[in-house]
């Protein structure tokens, strides 16, 4: 049974990365910069997107759609920054599809947004291989989780943009090795980009917004579109 387990999950994945495309070609047009932030449970993402969509929301237009097993919670989490947010349940589905996010967004008007997050469902395994027609991957990776999961997760790591290295308040709490950790993600990932955060206080924050406006100014470029500013959705 082997070979028809393998064969259905190419089939699943060809579909799911078909979509993707058109997704992607759709946010390029609509001039929507995308980001898919992935980790493990409890990294301090939801507390990371509220914090970016408070700042974000000034000067941008935001929104974000946030994947769970169950409860609508994330999403009212990020509801308090004042941005439109959408919960999507996977049900016993450890990661987002692309078919999932092309249904959240359906009744939104793409072009009206500059900048959509979409926080993933927690796992550090399954979301590695779905496309979800982001411009960006980016990987959560708290200091309470360990110097060593760069190491135990290297296919994940290997798929996304950058690495941000959250909850830097609770360093010394927490006995974390920085110097350790930021080898252990270069010797999976050598040449990976690595920001350091702490959502919670606002420290370092300033290097994450720099480099998302970095990232999306390059997008708009790429796109030949110009750069809304101070819309709401």
């Amino acid at each position: 049974m082997q070979p028809r387990i393998v064969e259905l999950r190419t089939k699943i994945l060809k579909k799911n990365d078909e979509l993707a495309r058109r997704m992607r070609s759709e946010f390029n047009h609509a001039g929507l910069f995308t980001t898919n932030v992935v980790s493990s449970p409890g990294s301090g993402k939801t507390e990371l997107l509220t914090k970016t969509l408070s700042v974000l929301q000034q000067t941008h237009r935001v929104a974000a759609v946030v994947g769970d097993l169950a409860t609508d919670n994330d999403a009212r989490r990020l509801m308090r920054s004042g941005a439109p947010c959408r919960q999507i349940l996977t049900g016993t589905m450890c990661h987002l599809e692309a078919e999932m996010v092309h249904n959240a967004l359906a009744d939104w008007q793409l072009s009206d947004i500059d900048f959509l997050f979409i926080e993933n469902v927690g796992n550090l395994v399954c979301p590695t291989s779905w496309d979800l027609g982001e411009a960006l991957r980016v990987l959560v990776f708290a200091v309470t989780e360990g110097e060593d999961k760069p190491l135990k997760y290297p296919s994940l790591i290997n798929t996304v943009d950058v690495v941000v290295i959250s909850k830097l308040d609770l360093a010394a709490a927490a006995e974390f090795d920085l110097d350790l950790a930021l080898r252990n993600i270069q010797a999976v990932r050598p040449g990976a980009e690595v920001l350091q955060v702490s959502a919670k206080t606002g420290q370092w924050m300033d290097s994450w917004f720099s480099y998302l406006m970095k990232r999306r100014d390059e997008f708009i470029a790429a796109s030949n579109r110009p750069a809304a500013r101070l819309a709401t959705v």
